[in-house]
């Protein structure tokens, strides 16, 4: 694990400059810090704030690059039509737009690379984002580095990072079903609801979106301490005051991919 961060130090000095393409979570934070560790103010994290991503996630990402020292930039980007629809595909289409742009920002402020956060293990799931990276020359340090998650986690922990135990989260759309146009209030209320449920100490959750339903998932020990929650009932009724319909908890639990279960596909 050593020797890798060391390697990891070696693959980042080797650049002029760096642009951290930087969401919070464990990965991008920890690629964040170590590129300022090395480079300095020659390392600079964008986050991109879209429609799909919770304002609550943004909020976090501003507080831990202020916990990083490093520079640090929000640039807000507008839907991407294509994926207004939610396409098999979205993960492509949405990383090939917004990392496009963001090799534009490198030119404008002359860095020399832009860098994300994939690890070792992504490369064991569908990761169709991962395509339009390669094909834009994105580089993926932690990935050449052969780091995994939970080497991320425990070098995270031991150079102080708040983000070491931090649940993993992806964009709102991995809400909803395929080739389902998403309006903007939807989308609010996934992100108030999981946003809300976070607060209330129930961090490793899902909720997903099916016709006005909605379908919590989370790991079999939170559900157990969920259905034995004094404030259940209080929890349930203020889901139900975002707007949704019905709510309830997915028995099988959080898994990655499930809103695609009934259509026999993989969620990226």
């Amino acid at each position: 694990m050593y020797k890798k961060y060391e390697h990891l130090k070696e693959i980042i000095a080797s650049y002029d400059s760096l642009l951290v393409a930087f969401s919070g979570g464990v990965d991008s934070s920890f690629l964040l810090k170590t590129a300022y560790d090395v480079l300095g103010d020659k390392a600079i994290g964008i986050t991109a704030s879209t429609p799909y991503i919770a304002n609550w996630e943004i909020a976090d990402a501003v507080r831990i690059a202020k916990e990083i020292g490093v520079q640090h930039e929000v640039v807000k980007k507008p839907w991407i039509e294509a994926v207004k629809s939610n396409p098999n595909n979205r993960c492509y289409i949405c990383k090939h737009a917004l990392f496009s742009s963001l090799l534009d920002f490198t030119q404008q402020k002359s860095f020399s690379a832009v860098a994300e956060g994939s690890n070792v293990d992504d490369t064991k799931e569908f990761r169709p984002g991962r395509v339009a990276l390669g094909e834009l020359g994105i580089k993926t340090p932690l990935l050449d580095a052969g780091l995994t998650k939970r080497e991320i986690r425990a070098l995270s922990k031991e150079i102080g990072l708040s983000t070491w135990d931090k649940p993993s989260y992806a964009c709102l759309l991995t809400r909803f079903p395929y080739n389902q146009t998403i309006n903007d209030k939807a989308l609010l209320m996934v992100a108030d609801a999981e946003g809300y449920m976070i607060s209330q100490g129930y961090g490793h959750i899902r909720v997903r979106y099916v016709d006005g339903l909605a379908r919590i998932e989370m790991p079999e020990s939170e559900m157990i301490r969920f259905v034995n929650d004094a404030r259940m009932k209080e929890l349930r009724d203020h889901l139900k005051s975002l707007g949704f319909l019905h709510v309830t908890l997915d028995l099988e639990g959080y898994r990655q991919g499930s809103i695609a279960e009934s259509r026999s596909e993989k969620s990226a």
